[in-house]
């Protein structure tokens, strides 16, 4: 059998938050060994850029790393890139990798992230079809968009307008195909749905609703076939219907997963000595009526990362961080706080015609979230609110000119 490399601290996943995990563990004076193991090329780098501005050729590759390449020697964490774990073995406590490589820990923490989700597709060329993950990705899509002119999206989620919007600043054709009879339907209310629908259909992107890709017939150009008897022409084909946590390691190992994998409010597993965080990681939120959420956000990776660290040093801090996303679109900036899970009503703070406006979510009369369209003050204020039982008749809520705060400050 193999001996062993020793770590105290192993890191599975070189993203962001098995980077910042790394970092953060230097940063509070750690001085056991560290090892961090990622199955990319890259060291840890930035992944929101991916989608916006690395595929707009507006942000250097060297920019999106967290650190430079001297950084990790320096502080002594050891980079195992371009290899997978496998499988894990939580009594020996080691883990073991497609290279045939094999390492112990003290302390193991599974930052793995997912893979993009696929869809049954016929024999059509590789190099036409797409995911928007990492930036082997973006590399193989960038080398491409040059030659091409239209381009098929499939997902309306938060990737798949990114990205049709800068496909449009681009000049490309987009027709985004979207199995939901609206956009962002899992996460947003009607109201925001309609609103981005107006913006990217101004903007030239042709929406396909309610439809799914049945087949596709390989051609110069490819012809998507919908299951509404209606086709599309398109030179490639972007998939973005969301990403797999990658679990299997850990549940093969006996861990305790459901839509990934569960942990405390310390972010531990339900095996010994094994932490997990981020993209990957399942856990019960107050922000969303204590159901078993996860979360893809850089937000969610870092805060989680920063109560492993703290843990691993003997400090026990619980995660309680409010959930925060964004995304940019065009000139519009969509920034939201809380979690709109389960919500029951929803209250229209502005005019969505002038690109500035706010929505508040209720969740049993307690305010549970807001999203913000150039507002940035209300998302600033808006952690206020939350779990605040405001008046949803009070008129001073649908005026855009009174702070969130005042909302508390009188009756």
């Amino acid at each position: 059998m193999l001996d062993p490399h020793k770590f105290d601290v192993l890191i599975v996943g070189a993203g962001q938050a098995g980077g910042q995990l790394a970092c953060g563990l230097r940063m509070a004076k750690f001085e056991g060994s560290i090892g961090l193991i990622g199955d990319e090329a890259d060291p840890p780098y930035e992944r929101p850029p991916l989608s916006k501005d690395y595929l707009m050729g507006e942000k250097s590759r060297e920019r999106l790393y967290l650190r430079n390449d001297d950084f990790w020697e320096n502080q002594q964490i050891d980079l195992k890139l371009q290899q997978r774990v496998v499988s894990i073995d939580p009594i020996e406590q080691t883990v073991t990798t497609d290279k045939g490589n094999l390492f112990s820990y003290g302390s193991l923490v599974w930052a793995a992230g997912g893979t993009p989700k696929s869809i049954p597709l016929p024999r059509i060329s590789p190099d036409r079809v797409f995911t928007i993950r990492t930036l082997a990705d973006i590399d193989r899509l960038n080398a491409k968009l040059s030659h091409i002119e239209n381009i098929a999206i499939i997902g309306g989620g938060y990737i798949g307008l990114e990205a049709a919007a800068v496909f449009r600043k681009l000049g490309k054709g987009v027709d985004l195909v979207e199995v939901a009879p609206r956009l962002l339907s899992r996460v947003a209310a009607a109201e925001m749905s309609d609103f981005l629908l107006k913006v990217h259909g101004d903007h030239g992107v042709r929406f396909h609703l309610g439809m799914s890709v049945q087949d596709i017939t390989d051609g110069d150009p490819l012809t998507l076939h919908l299951n509404t008897q209606t086709s599309i022409d398109a030179d490639i084909v972007i998939i973005g219907i969301g990403i797999e946590p990658t679990i299997t390691p850990l549940a093969e190992a006996g861990a305790e997963i459901g839509n990934g994998i569960h942990v405390n409010a310390f972010c531990q597993s339900s095996l010994p000595n094994i932490y997990a965080i981020g993209d990957c990681v399942s856990f019960k939120s107050p922000y969303a009526n204590d159901h078993w959420v996860r979360l893809e956000s850089v937000q969610n990776a870092n805060d989680q990362a920063k109560v492993v660290v703290q843990h691993i040093l003997g400090r026990e801090k619980a995660y309680t961080a409010v959930p925060w996303f964004w995304s940019d679109q065009y000139d519009l900036k969509l920034q939201t706080i809380g979690l709109t899970h389960g919500y029951d009503n929803v209250i229209l703070r502005g005019d969505p015609q002038t690109n500035s406006f706010s929505l508040v979510y209720f969740r049993k009369n307690l305010v549970c979230a807001i999203d913000s369209i150039n507002r940035p003050l209300d998302f600033a204020q808006g952690r206020l609110l939350l779990g605040k039982a405001i008046d949803q008749k009070d008129p001073r809520l649908k005026e855009i000119s009174i702070p969130f705060k005042e909302l508390l400050d009188h009756p």
